[in-house]
């Protein structure tokens, strides 16, 4: 009977829905940022979160907000244990003190503005005074990035927001935005898995992907192992035909897996906030 309630609550916790099943469990939270669906969410690192915390001896279960605003809320006031969020560099979550152990091996993301492969847009100065789709406040690459590009070059678009990354897209792929604040990784992994033909109006800099961090209340002992779990993960043979299948999940290219890093690697994430015109985003200075 306890195997089918944890096993009821590791469904449950993947939504982020129950706190009696959290205490039940008795697990370490893993935070997600919202950037696709919960059910999307939940098959992509459900998988991969039981690997590891079989392997590491810390169990891990999957948590996150409802809406990606309300998971960077959680992260600034130190809710979860570890997390996969850059949203922990905003200045009113950065006093949590998150500390970054790893990242996925994957090429840097880029914020963007794009459009439908057909739209008569073909420069962002054509947006302005026009609806522009971004994925919430608390997206980095998505909104506060493209944002403080179009705001240097005197350009006005009024926000809608869809919660996050793919709601955005898909809105962009209805047709009922001309125009969206992305991540360029999502936003490729989503094309490809809808058939959808885009281009980018603008891109920016490279920024690392989203970092794997430790809240400082876990022991080293607990990150090291961890951290030593989701390294060697693609190097094993269970661990990479997991990361293979949970890729398959979103349509998300090689190489899979994740190396160690470190808070240095995201320097330019701090230098954003220190210099941004933004000042609605959530953790914008203000």
């Amino acid at each position: 009977m306890r195997h089918r309630i944890l096993a009821l609550c590791a469904a449950v916790l993947s939504l982020g829905l129950s706190s009696a099943c959290a205490a039940e469990a008795r697990g370490y939270s893993f935070g997600v940022l919202n950037q696709r669906s919960a059910l999307l969410t939940a098959q992509y690192w459900n998988p991969i979160l039981e690997y590891v915390g079989r392997k590491s001896g810390v169990p891990l279960e999957l948590r996150m907000g409802k809406t990606a605003p309300e998971t960077s809320g959680m992260i600034g006031r130190g809710e979860f244990d570890f997390v996969y969020s850059n949203t922990i560099f905003i200045p009113t979550n950065a006093p949590a003190g998150y500390r970054v152990f790893a990242r996925p091996i994957e090429p840097a993301i880029q914020g963007q503005i794009v459009v439908a492969e057909d739209s008569p847009i073909r420069s962002i100065k054509d947006l302005a005074g026009k609806e522009m789709g971004f994925p919430s406040l608390a997206a980095f690459v998505g909104y506060a990035v493209p944002m403080n590009a179009l705001l240097q070059d005197g350009i006005k678009v009024t926000p809608v927001f869809a919660g996050n990354q793919e709601g955005i897209m898909g809105q962009l792929k209805a047709g009922r935005v001309p125009a969206a604040g992305v991540n360029s990784q999502v936003m490729r992994d989503f094309a490809r898995r809808e058939n959808f033909r885009y281009r980018a109006l603008w891109t920016s800099e490279d920024y690392f992907n989203l970092p794997l961090a430790a809240h400082p209340r876990i022991g080293a002992k607990e990150v090291r192992a961890v951290q030593n779990a989701f390294l060697g993960m693609a190097a094993d043979v269970e661990g990479l035909k997991i990361l293979e299948a949970s890729a398959a999940v979103i349509r998300q290219s090689a190489p899979y897996g994740f190396v160690g890093a470190g808070d240095r690697e995201y320097e330019n994430y701090h230098r954003y906030f220190k210099t941004t015109l933004v000042k609605d985003c959530d953790g914008c200075p203000r």
